[in-house]
């Protein structure tokens, strides 16, 4: 993983800065949310919150769990589980500035006891063997390359027993991703592999598959709905959307994602794995 160019993809400076005016002119006070207020800016997967809701499900989460979310951005997802469940989320990012900016959000929504962010890579995670119930990744692996030590590490930091979440875009076999993206804007930093060679990897790393659903078809009816709602044009994006994030090529981005499942050059699937 080439770590200055993931981190120059999704670090552009004043990150908060853009973020806080949006939610003024949207009549949002920066210091004083609700999580549902942050839902177009930090969801960052297909679906949104509620493929967060429906993994959460899946895994079966419990307000007792540790849960780690490994690529977790600004915290969107850790913020939905902490609020819906009430289980302690620990938010690890290559990025420093999502880590930085999602510590404000999180304080504006009281979630600061349960939601905490480290800077780092989740090729060496900075946790002891067995630290976690729940490892949590939501369109977090697009950008690395060695998924075989990312698994590794993944099996390391859970308790015997504890479960993978994992809801994941995949590549499509014999076919290219039309660029850019959301993840990358060239295929330099993008490393997506066919389902079925991750989840190889997976049952080699020790984790043992539970559940597997390819949810491609319901991926794509929501990005095409939320296209027809999309500005034509980049240069006007609406004020509270991931173009604050990812800068104003995110409408093309989010097109080109629409085009990839459509031509199905990419898939998407969430999954359950257990530690053994």
């Amino acid at each position: 993983m080439r770590e200055n160019a993931v981190g120059d993809h999704y670090g552009r400076g004043d990150l908060w800065k853009r973020i806080r005016a949006a939610l003024l002119a949207n009549g949002l006070d920066p210091n004083n949310l609700e999580v549902e207020d942050l839902a177009p800016v930090d969801q960052f997967h297909s679906r949104g919150r509620s493929a967060t809701l429906d993994l959460a499900r899946l895994a079966g989460l419990t307000s007792k769990m540790r849960v780690l979310d490994l690529g977790g951005g600004l915290g969107g997802p850790a913020r939905v589980l902490a609020s819906e469940v009430g289980c302690s989320v620990e938010v690890l990012d290559l990025t420093r500035e999502f880590c930085r900016v999602g510590e404000r959000l999180t304080a504006a929504t009281g979630l600061s006891d349960l939601v905490s962010f480290r800077h780092g890579n989740a090729l060496d995670l900075p946790y002891g063997d067995s630290s976690f119930d729940v490892v949590w990744t939501q369109h977090s692996a697009m950008n690395i390359s060695d998924k075989e030590r990312l698994y590794r590490e993944v099996r390391r930091v859970l308790l015997p027993g504890g479960h993978l979440a994992m809801h994941e875009v995949f590549a499509a076999p014999d076919t290219e991703v039309r660029f850019p993206v959301p993840w990358a804007r060239e295929p330099g930093i993008s490393h997506l592999l066919p389902q079925t060679s991750v989840r190889a990897i997976l049952a080699a790393s020790g984790l043992q598959e539970l559940a597997w659903l390819d949810e491609s078809s319901a991926a794509e009816k929501w990005f095409r709905k939320r296209a027809a709602s999309m500005p034509p044009s980049p240069d006007s994006p609406p004020s509270l959307t991931l173009s604050l994030v990812l800068g104003p090529d995110f409408v093309r981005m989010f097109r080109n994602q629409l085009r990839n499942l459509e031509e199905g050059r990419i898939s998407i699937a969430r999954g359950l794995f257990k530690a053994v």
